[in-house]
């Protein structure tokens, strides 16, 4: 877990979910290298595989406004745990799949339960702290669930060698424990924050869409989402066990040194965020992680591939904090909905990408989808060098 030290002046609210964070890494850490192995194991092709990868951010890209209604109306402790034991169950069920067609309604159908609970979680991080603390807030946040999911991907590569099936059931028992942890140590009701701003009234989404950092994070989260989930959790599996005859346990060890590095970065990352902006810190971001993505497209032995998975995971530890900073610092009041639609931009990417990606290695080949990637992502870094700072404390 993350040494006390580094949460001492943190609230309560972040403290539990760092806690909680912990537990659901480890599941989805075991749970994603098996995902598009249990897919084949039905018979379908690549684009089916991307489908499934979507379908799940379909649904929560679909109720996304919903949860961040839920949130504004009862708060986010119910919010958040319910949406938990939702996403538990329905992996409970993906467990016990007989068809391509069971799989698909089951993962969709955890869709609304991830929905609620994440939006939950960002509208407690970003509102709990101000923002001279914000990136490592979010640091220490996106830290803990890197530390569960080090250990999460390696553990499903060796469970899915013995059965495509345990994973699943892995992850809904590691979902329970962090819905848990938020229903009896979160504070009851709408939690008191510190950083509330001076005026009560929430920001509405288009006064949000008004602001040029706050759509700059959306379609941040949105290629960040599609090269950092949709491309990994896709074809990447596939890439290595088919193009590059590889094993399900180096996909594994993969994502291990990519959570790894992320995991080790993410303070210092946080720490630029806070004191040399958010526009230094997605500088550094975007371009690493396009490196990494470009490495993929010459890969043509598996230690080509873990060095792009390190290098990948370097870069996501800037893209995994900053764009959530950049809307803590503009948001007003509680604004679930805001928040919602910023999250939604993550998910349209995880929509779009695995689809895009699976087509094209389809038609193409694996190396077609990583350069469309590549291609698409590079807006990031324009977007990067355009972006104003946002951190009010920093500019006062």
């Amino acid at each position: 877990m993350i040494p006390k030290k580094l949460l001492g002046d943190l609230p309560r609210e972040v403290r539990v979910m760092v806690a909680a964070s912990f537990f659901v890494a480890v599941g989805f850490g075991i749970v994603v290298p098996a995902i598009p192995l249990f897919t084949k194991s039905f018979g379908v092709n690549n684009s089916a595989v991307g489908l499934i990868i979507s379908a799940f951010a379909i649904a929560r890209f679909s109720s996304g406004l919903i949860s961040g209604k839920l949130v504004d109306r009862f708060g986010e402790r119910p919010v958040f745990t319910t949406g938990i034991f939702m996403v538990s169950i329905s992996s409970f069920l993906c467990a016990f799949a007989h068809s391509y067609h069971q799989l698909l309604i089951f993962r969709s159908a955890g869709g609304l339960g991830s929905s609620m609970f994440s939006v939950a979680a960002g509208s407690i991080i970003m509102r709990s702290v101000s923002d001279e603390h914000r990136g490592r807030a979010q640091s220490v946040y996106n830290g803990s669930f890197l530390v569960g999911g080090i250990a999460g991907p390696a553990i499903g590569g060796a469970i899915s060698a013995i059965s495509l099936r345990a994973p699943f059931i892995s992850y809904g028992s590691t979902l329970i424990i962090a819905g848990a942890v938020g229903f009896f140590f979160l504070s009851p009701g709408k939690p008191t924050t510190k950083a509330e701003s001076k005026s009560d009234e929430n920001m509405g989404i288009p006064e949000a869409l008004k602001l040029a950092p706050y759509r700059t994070a959306l379609v941040l989260t949105f290629l960040t989402s599609w090269v950092l989930f949709g491309l990994r959790s896709s074809i990447l599996p596939l890439f290595v066990t088919e193009e590059l005859h590889s094993t399900t346990a180096v996909v594994g060890l993969g994502f291990t040194i990519a959570a790894l590095l992320q995991g080790l970065l993410l303070l210092p990352a946080g720490d630029i965020s806070d004191r040399q902006g958010r526009r230094a810190a997605l500088l550094i971001g975007t371009t690493v992680v396009l490196c990494g993505v470009l490495m993929l497209i010459f890969a043509v032995h598996p230690w080509m591939y873990l060095a792009s998975m390190a290098i990948v995971g370097l870069g996501g530890a800037f893209l995994s904090t900053t764009p959530a900073n950049i809307v803590g610092d503009v948001i007003r009041g509680k604004s679930g909905q805001v928040i919602a639609l910023w999250q939604m931009a993550g998910d349209l990417g995880m929509i779009i990408g695995p689809i895009a990606v699976g087509a094209l290695s389809d038609l193409y080949s694996f190396r077609t989808a990583f350069t469309v990637s590549a291609i698409v992502f590079s807006i990031a870094i324009v977007l990067a060098i355009r972006l104003p700072e946002t951190r009010k404390s920093h500019l006062q």
